[in-house]
């Protein structure tokens, strides 16, 4: 693993037609790697997708079904006219089309990107009008919903094709996918690219402007596939349940390509959370690995340990965690409820895969995010005013940065070349997480660097004092945030939603900040808490601390298209 690199990676690729070798020099297609290639060969009858629907229906679908489908869209897409480069937005929740819209779109080397289903009607619009999209894909009850009243709006989009879920048709102005999709030939000419050609456009929450589009290329693929493999064990005869949401990048790199990719069988649930109904699919669908998120982990701790034992879980072999740092406790949880720990990870949407994790067969620090990956290489360092970066020694605080030049690294924001050159200083990809790593080479996360907490010339990360508070019985969430203070400058303030049974009121509050100072230290243990019914969080399960610091000083909310209750 040590002599690892993606050059080694992108030459582990089969083809599936010699003619097609010339790929190897000039980039590929990442619906020929993750579909076509497998429904070409042995894995053709292998089930690619067990699609779970919120109202009991149950589909598996082989790859080569899921290659005939996809290639139909493809078809679609051409007699459209759609060209190399035209971005095609999906607009869909975890149903079987989507990933033959996704991989249809990425075949004709349009660029694919994805919405989360739960956007209201002004961030659609917003994200649609910033890509100059020219396709949205979604259902007819979204269509209503969501897209229909602003559809005059969205002046670069030349057609908007929906599945059918109400059993009306296509509504007046739209194309009925399924119609669409049974007229078109199933056979299609996968056309290679430059491993440089976009290929995917994620966008992320603006702090207090618009939402940041992140560009991907077709050679990201080798990233998705390679850290699939080392940092999620996969392997031949998987069950693979990705529970990330389709408009999420995990739901993107984790969901609708990497495990495709390497062959396995993917779990598809369509249905929101719920905790029996989670514990079911694992049990009934043999799941072997999971990748989830901490905030379902800790819906699922909430939700008891006798619930999880009342089902036969012996094939889960791994469960990862991914999103926002997971504390320890959940760790331990994983590991003495479910018979195996979560493995902790960390990436972000411009890395486009997994970075550094709590690798298979590595020893699993609780409330660490692990180690770097082979191929990667991460450091702690300091900025200073005249932005020289120097890299700082084992257990100090500062930047997370890694070197540029793995395959998913993001190639840009969207019209906004000065914001991404930002990014980068003294050879390194300035992630904006501060973290830091101890001797033995694990990475532990502070926060975000605008998170952090200045008081009294302490610097105070806000997971380290979450973390604290959710160790105590009461607690189910917790975010901290610094608050202005005329002699501190800031004092950290708690948020805390309680367990049910516990009592939110002045008593638990003296409680939970002594608890914390036993803890942390006066120093770093909150000075102020207040409760919440629930902590605010992106739909990927981020804290959104900048919104509870907007709400406390009275300043402008920002970008809310993201918050998981939005409307």
């Amino acid at each position: 693993m040590n002599s690892f690199d993606y050059e080694e990676a992108r030459r582990e690729f089969r083809w599936r037609d010699p003619a097609v070798e010339l790929v190897r020099a000039n980039g590929f297609n990442i619906a020929e790697l993750a579909v076509f290639d497998h429904a070409a060969g042995a894995c053709a009858t292998r089930t690619a997708l067990r699609w779970r629907g919120k109202h009991g229906e149950a589909r598996d679908i082989t790859f080569g079904e899921l290659a005939a489908t996809t290639a139909r869209f493809a078809n679609v897409l051409r007699t459209l006219g759609v060209q190399r480069g035209d971005v095609v937005l999906a607009l869909c929740p975890r149903i079987p089309e989507l990933y033959a819209t996704a991989h249809g779109t990425l075949a004709v080397q349009a660029v694919f990107s994805p919405l989360f289903a739960a956007f209201g009607p002004e961030p659609i619009a917003t994200r649609v009008q910033a890509a100059s999209g020219r396709v949205l894909v979604t259902t007819a009850s979204l269509y209503a919903r969501k897209v229909a009243a602003i559809r005059e709006r969205l002046a670069t989009l030349r057609h908007v094709i929906v599945i059918d879920d109400l059993g009306g048709g296509a509504p007046p102005g739209t194309l009925d996918w399924r119609e669409l999709v049974a007229k078109a030939s199933p056979e299609i000419v996968v056309e290679s690219t430059s491993p440089d050609t976009l290929a995917l456009l994620h966008f992320t929450s603006g702090t207090t402007g618009k939402p940041k589009a992140a560009m991907h290329v077709h050679g990201a693929v080798i990233a998705h596939h390679a850290t699939a493999r080392m940092a999620l064990d996969l392997r031949e005869g998987d069950v693979f349940w990705c529970t990330a949401d389709p408009g999420w990048v995990t739901g993107t790199s984790y969901g609708l390509i990497a495990p495709l990719t390497l062959g396995v069988t993917c779990v598809v649930d369509e249905a929101d959370f719920v905790a029996q109904r989670w514990y079911e699919l694992l049990e009934r669908e043999r799941v072997t690995v999971w990748y989830t998120a901490p905030t379902a982990i800790r819906m699922l701790m909430k939700a008891g340990p006798e619930l999880a034992r009342a089902h036969d879980l012996s094939a889960l072999r791994l469960a990862a965690s991914v999103g926002e740092a997971l504390p320890a406790d959940a760790v331990r949880w994983g590991a003495e409820v479910l018979g195996v720990p979560f493995r902790d990870n960390w990436w972000q949407t411009e890395t486009g895969g997994i970075m550094i994790a709590n690798l298979p067969g590595m020893e699993v620090r609780p409330g660490s995010m692990g180690k770097p990956l082979p191929g990667i290489d991460a450091a702690i360092v300091s900025i200073a005013p005249d932005g020289t970066i120097a890299t700082l020694p084992s257990s100090s605080v500062g930047q997370l940065a890694l070197r540029p030049g793995w395959p998913s690294m993001f190639r840009g924001y969207l019209h906004d070349e000065e914001r991404y050159a930002k990014c980068f200083a003294g050879g390194w990809y300035l992630t904006g997480d501060l973290a830091r790593c101890d001797d033995e080479g694990y990475f532990w996360f502070v926060g975000r660097a605008d998170d952090v907490i200045k008081s009294a010339g302490h610097l105070i990360g806000p997971f380290e004092v979450e973390s604290a508070l959710l160790a105590h019985p009461a607690v189910a969430e917790a975010a901290v945030i610094g608050i202005p203070h005329p002699v501190a400058g800031e004092i950290v303030k708690a948020f805390v939603a309680v367990k049910p049974g516990f009592v939110a009121g002045d008593a638990l509050r003296d409680e939970l900040i002594a608890h914390a100072r036993k803890t942390l230290g006066a120093a770093i243990a909150p000075r102020e808490l207040a409760f919440l019914p629930e902590v605010p969080r992106t739909r990927s399960g981020k804290i959104l601390r900048r919104l509870l610091r907007a709400r406390e000083l009275g300043l402008p909310e920002g970008d809310l298209s993201t918050l998981e209750n939005a409307a």
